[in-house]
This record gives structure tokens, sequence and C-alpha cells, in this order.
């Protein structure tokens, strides 16, 4: 492929609408014609619900599958889970742990309120202890001025409860106070409301302490919104023609212990369980960076100096594999992109979430899955190895990639199976040509 020469200066850009950025982006990039239809076929969706005005430059729609994980009880009561991932096995994974956990009576939750901190940073205070101290007094009014912000929320329960104040004494530009409201966002992810809350309690701050207010910003690590999920997987149900059940459990017990003992492993163990809780937000049209970085700080600040599993696994008396999952989940059903996108507001119907309380029920159901997610993987790890289930799905990739369809798919993985092959792009290539 030849390189080309673009300049990314182009002046008002973000004026022009999708269809002649669209149009842009084939004379600037050379898009062919089947190219450009592509993109314009994707943006129907953003024409239904958001008139393409989703993002800033909007050009079209990164399409990611939507699955359903099956076999999902929760709280004694059954679940079909949206998931959308690009990554083959992981909706597999789920479901076929999900079926396992049911056996047991599925996946049982809890959770804390929906509690979100809004951090108030104070800078240029000399007395910083004593400001400290002076802010605390006056947390009564703090809260009425915050609760002004937003009656609504007020009336359906939430607002801000209270708050709490730090010094940082030795920061690289010296002492600060925070200033944290901590907020009932009720329904919502919460950082409209939190941060319009921020920005009006700043001013009174500032009279308080004779400091300056500087970022006023939610924070991301929302260890005051925590939910649980636990499960447990009868060993008996664990046994395969190469494995007892004992095995496989003693086997899923030592992959925990790696990566409760090295950060290398633990990186990637806690990645297999946001496999499904990513999912599930995506599904649902969740900010999922902001779900993301609370997970994974929770796991490095929840033991201190460590970073840790945000899975726990253990044997029970009899013999029998139990997992607790616990993290801070961030999710709404009210506000943002989730309240106008229609798959979002699909997935919510199948999940049969309403208001009030879907939001907590949204969070518990994304970490019954990440438990889902975190057992498949390390019972794949402990027995087959991860790669089976991977590279089955990849030469079923590969053969739709060269045109198989349906039967003829079928017939190739046999063969890959039968001569005991390679999953390559040549090796399904030769099978599809002679299939042919």
């Amino acid at each position: 492929m030849n390189k080309r020469k673009i300049n990314s200066r182009i002046t008002g850009f973000f004026k022009k609408n999708v269809e002649e950025r669209q149009k842009l982006m084939k004379e600037l990039c050379n898009l062919s014609s089947d190219e450009l239809q592509c993109l314009k076929d994707s943006t129907s969706i953003l024409d239904k619900a958001g008139h393409g005005h989703y993002i800033e430059n909007t050009i079209g729609v990164m399409q990611i599958p939507l699955g359903i994980a099956t076999n999902f009880t929760i709280n004694k009561k059954d679940y079909l889970i949206p998931m959308a991932v690009e990554e083959a096995s992981v909706v597999a994974a789920a479901t076929n742990s999900a079926k396992v956990a049911r056996e047991s009576g599925g996946f049982f939750t809890s959770n804390t309120a929906p509690i979100m901190i809004g951090q108030i940073q104070l800078t240029d205070i000399p007395d910083p202890f004593n400001a400290r101290n002076k802010l605390l007094e006056k947390e009564k009014e703090i809260i009425e001025i915050a609760n002004l912000q937003d009656p609504i929320l007020l009336k359906f329960g939430g607002g801000c409860k209270g708050i709490m104040v730090k010094v940082l004494p030795d920061t690289p530009q010296g002492a600060m106070v925070i200033l944290e409201l901590l907020v009932d966002v009720r329904d919502a992810m919460g950082a409209n409301a939190v941060n319009t809350m921020n920005e009006s309690v700043s001013i009174l701050a500032q009279e308080i302490t004779g400091g300056k207010a500087l970022l006023r910003i939610i924070s991301n690590l929302a260890d005051k919104r925590i939910v649980r999920a636990r499960a447990i997987f009868k060993k008996d149900d664990l046994a395969t023609k190469e494995f007892r059940g004992e095995e496989v459990v003693d086997g899923i017990l030592k992959a925990y212990a790696f990566a409760e003992a090295d950060p290398y492993r633990c990186a990637t163990h806690n990645k297999g369980i946001m496999n499904g809780i990513d999912a599930v937000a995506l599904a649902t049209a969740q900010d999922w960076r902001a779900i993301e970085a609370g997970a994974h700080t929770y796991a490095a600040t929840k033991i201190p100096e460590k970073y840790s599993s945000l899975t726990t696994w253990e044997k029970n008396n009899t013999g029998d594999l139990v997992g607790t999952i616990e993290l801070p989940l961030a999710v709404g059903l009210v506000g943002g992109v989730a309240r106008i996108h229609p798959i979002a507001q699909i997935s919510f119907k199948i999940l049969n979430l309403s208001i009030p309380g879907g939001a907590l029920e949204l969070a518990e159901i994304m970490a019954a899955v990440g438990l889902a997610q975190n057992f498949g993987a390390l019972r794949a790890l402990a027995t087959v190895g991860i790669q089976t289930g991977h590279m089955k799905l990849h030469a079923r990739n590969l053969a739709a990639s060269l045109g198989a369809k349906g039967e003829m798919i079928e017939k190739i993985l046999s063969l890959v199976e039968e001569r005991n092959l390679k999953v390559t792009f040549d090796n399904i290539k030769e099978i599809y040509e002679e299939l042919k």
C-alpha cells in the first residue's frame, strides 16, 4: 500500500454534518465507495437517537458484536445478559460458568448505597489543618448549598449526604486541603450531578479557608459504591474426561494464588474479570473507562502497597469451590448516552431493569458476570489451557473471512480437528478451497 500524505488542519470540520465529513474522509483518505457506504450504514443508529451528535466530529460508528449470556441466576432471579465485546469466547465463558453456578443456586449479590465522591482541591492555605477543621464545622451549610443544585435528585432520596476533608501536607506544590462531597446519586452514574455540586460549594470553601479552589471534579475511585457477588461451583460439576473435580478445584486455587502473589499475573487475572464487566458496560452504554479506572485503583489500594485480585477463591468444607468478588461499580440508567442510545435501551429491557433501583441491580449483574468470567478463565487455564476455546473460535472467524457459511464452517472446523492442524490462515484456506 502506498503511503499518502494529508494535511490534518481542516478548518471548520466540526461545523460539517456527518455526511459531509464522510465525503471528505473519502477524498482525503482514498476510501472506496464500499467503504464510504459502510460508514453511512453504521450511522443509521445515530440518526435515530443522537442525530449524529454523540461525540465531536462524528463520521461513523465502530460496531461491536452484541451477544447474550444465558444461564444466569442472580439472587434467585433469572437473567439474559447483553454483552458487547469483540473478543471471541467471552460470552461463551460467561454462559458456561453461569451454568455451573446455577447448580448451586447461582450468584448472590449485595451492594452499598450509590455514593459518589466529589473532590474540591484547595491550595495556597498557610494553615491547612486549621482550614480542615473550619470546613468540618460548616458541614451542614456545605451540604445545603450542594443540595440546592439538584432538587430532583433530592426528591428521589439522593443528594449530598456528608463531607470528608483531608490534608495532603507534602505534595510537590505544597500542602493542599481536599474537600470531598459524599453524594447519593440514585440511578445515575453521577458525574454531572456531583461536578455541579462541586462548582457550587467551591465558592464557600474558598471563603471558609482563605484558599483557592482549583480542581472541582468527581473521583472515579467510587469506593463508597461497592458491589459484591458470590457463588459456589460444585467439584463434581467441574470434572472432565481428563481431570477429576478435586483436581480442577485445586488447580483453580493454585492459579488464584499465582495472581495474588505476582502483579504481572494479577494484571491479566483482573483483565479477565473486566472482560465480562466491560462487555455489559458497553451493551448498556456505561462509562467503561471510569469503571476500569475505579476497579484497578481499588485493586491497587485495598491492600497497602499491593496490587490484588478483585476476586477471592476458596474451598469450603465439602471440597467445593467458592468464589467472591468485590469492587466499586458506578453505573446509571438515567443521564448520559444510556438515556438516548437505542441499543442501551434494548439492553435495559432485556435485563428487565427499571427505575428506581435499576442502577444498583445493574451493578450487581455486572459483578456476577465478572465473577463468572474469572471462573471460566481460571478453569480453562488450570485444565486444557486458555487457547483451546480461543483457537476454535479463531478458526471459525478465519473460515468466515474467506466466505464460508453455516455447514461449510462446521466442516472446516471438523477437518482441522481431525487432521490435528494448527489454526492458521493458510491451513483454513487450504481446507476451504478443498471443500469448495
